[in-house]
């Protein structure tokens, strides 16, 4: 069983000249061998150690997705540490609460929209390492610098490689329902899913000849860790970055990877995109003429960047049918992925070429699934389950019982063995007639619909769910008249088919958006529900009992 360093030891003796990973600055790109990163990760190595951190020490990471951030999570393995980042874009009060849980001895500091907010987080006894700058971000003014820490380095020879039941990294959870929780990972627990992986080929990255990745999720979120730092160092393929927001579609339609992973939130804002410049009807037109569509489906998929994706993921949240569907069209196929940090992003993937509307997929090799018959909560069991949460023994033996991690979500599974997810459990709510109401498949009947980005149904305490929305940029350049009468369309179609204490009474459309910054969103664009209804809970009652069937806040 070969640990996830390992891989990159291989690399760096059998193809040193090889790109591993290419940075852009502009309309340039940076190229680094992997003979030029393993001396980096070698040099930086040493620094760790003659900084008198041991081996089992924490190490933060905290910066935006650049090839500084592969490289310090690959040194402190090489060190033999423990590595812990953090997403980029946690606020100071944030940092407070999760940085002196994770006990890091030392914090490598990159790519940063703001450091001013937040450089008040970091207390004067914690070691610092910042980044060489990159352009457009903030200025790290403290710490000691990559550069110069490396130059006067001598670069460390040996391949140390860890005990697979040693800890190989602490994830932070996004918070979605509760303060962030410190996900233990040991180098055996992903090895285990990597040797799965080559067994089986579930994605397909091992029939690939040098695959191309794009990096732009958090490196931090385990999914973005498995497919691309992960799937690469497995492959042997190659790293691209995105370098900004604003540079992110040319980034991505240089790289044209062989495997892009996305959360529904993204393969929402394409969709919204090219909506904005072809209306629907136009797409379905050009898609019925024989001579052009198969051009026009190429030109679309090249576009976006997924000219020569094989592999095409959609994860972090339930995607939309209609979304999937919408996609198909230009012979773009989203594949579902199911997991969480919990149990390595690993756990129920959708095979490719099929379409099972609003399934998630089948289990993968190794994951045994069932569902809790009192709760219809999904119990599942790997050889690659997280060994606990970081010093909260309690919140760890609430989860996992018995072998079983609960997850958390609710679902079923079909007579052929696909899962299908209705939502959290703690997501379910109760009205004041005791009724429960379960939000995600009421939502899941507007999520066709290109006016709405955000559809939340709330209604704790009140008689009746009620929705709060929020307008799609396309929505909000649309005619008042002709939103409203699209939405009390949807509105209709869904309360036709529902049990009447299911029946939405209102629709609110917000004037605020959403975000992390206002911490209605997780870093990983999730809503907090809990954070929702702190929010506006006072209103629910005021809402549901107006006339008006829609209301602009």
């Amino acid at each position: 069983m070969k640990l996830l360093i390992e891989h990159f030891y291989d690399w760096e003796q059998q193809k040193p000249d090889a790109i591993f990973m290419r940075q852009p600055y502009g309309d340039d790109w940076k190229d680094i061998s992997w003979k030029e990163a393993g001396t980096e990760i070698r040099k930086m190595a040493t620094v760790l150690k003659d900084k008198g951190l041991a081996i089992g020490s924490h190490v933060g990471i905290i910066s935006k997705n650049c090839y500084h951030w592969v490289l310090a999570d690959l040194a402190i393995q090489l060190a033999g540490m423990i590595s812990v980042p953090f997403y980029p874009n946690l606020s100071k009060k944030q940092l407070e609460e999760v940085i002196p849980q994770s006990d890091i001895q030392l914090l490598f500091i990159g790519k940063l929209d703001n450091f001013e907010n937040i450089s008040s987080a970091f207390s004067n006894e914690l070691k610092l390492i910042k980044f060489p700058h990159y352009k457009g971000n903030a200025e790290i003014y403290k710490g000691e610098s990559w550069n110069e820490l490396i130059e006067s380095a001598s670069p460390l020879k040996e391949n140390f490689i860890p005990d697979p039941d040693d800890l190989w990294t602490i994830l932070f959870t996004s918070g979605t329902t509760s303060s962030p929780k410190g996900v233990m990972i040991k180098h055996g627990n992903f090895a285990k899913l990597i040797e799965t992986e080559k067994k089986h080929d579930h994605l397909g990255v091992m029939a690939i000849d040098n695959p191309r990745f794009f990096s732009f999720l958090p490196l931090n979120h385990i999914a973005e860790r498995m497919a691309v730092e992960t799937g690469c160092l497995m492959s042997g393929g190659t790293i691209y970055f995105a370098e900004s927001i604003d540079t992110f579609g040319k980034n991505l339609q240089f790289t044209q990877p062989s495997l892009f992973l996305a959360v529904p939130r993204i393969w929402s804002k394409f969709q919204l995109a090219i909506l904005d410049k072809l209306p629907d009807k136009y797409i379905n037109f050009i898609l019925k003429i024989p001579i052009i569509n198969e051009k026009f489906k190429k030109k679309i998929r090249e576009g976006l960047g997924l000219g020569s994706a094989n592999i095409i993921l959609t994860g972090a949240a339930a995607t939309p049918q209609s979304l999937k569907d919408w996609y198909l069209k230009f012979d773009i196929e989203l594949q579902e992925v199911y997991g969480m940090t919990e149990t390595c992003g690993g756990c129920v993937l959708m095979p490719k070429g099929v379409v099972n509307p609003k399934s998630t997929g089948v289990p993968l090799n190794d994951v045994d699934l069932e569902i809790d018959k009192e709760t219809g909560e999904i119990k599942v069991r790997m050889p690659w389950i997280m060994s606990g949460y970081y010093k909260n023994e309690e919140k760890t033996n609430e989860v996992i019982k018995n072998g079983w991690l609960h997850t958390g979500d609710k679902g079923y599974v079909d007579n052929n063995g696909y899962l299908f997810i209705d939502g959290r459990v703690s997501d379910t709510f109760k009205s004041s007639k005791g009724k429960y109401i379960v939000p995600v498949p009421i939502e899941d009947d507007f999520s066709s619909n290109e006016l709405v980005e955000q559809f939340c149904v709330v209604g704790l305490g009140i008689t009746q769910p009620i929705a709060l929305c929020l307008l799609s940029e396309i929505g909000k350049k649309s005619d008042k008249d002709l939103v409203e009468s699209r939405l009390l369309e949807d509105l209709k179609n869904c309360n036709a088919e529902k049990a009447n204490y299911t029946k939405l009474s209102t629709i609110i459309i917000l004037s605020d958006d959403w975000s992390v910054e206002n911490q209605l969103l997780t870093p990983t664009m999730k809503v907090k529900r809990n954070k929702v209804n702190e929010t506006y809970s006072e209103k629910y009652q005021f809402w549901h009992e107006a006339d008006e069937s829609i209301i602009w806040e």
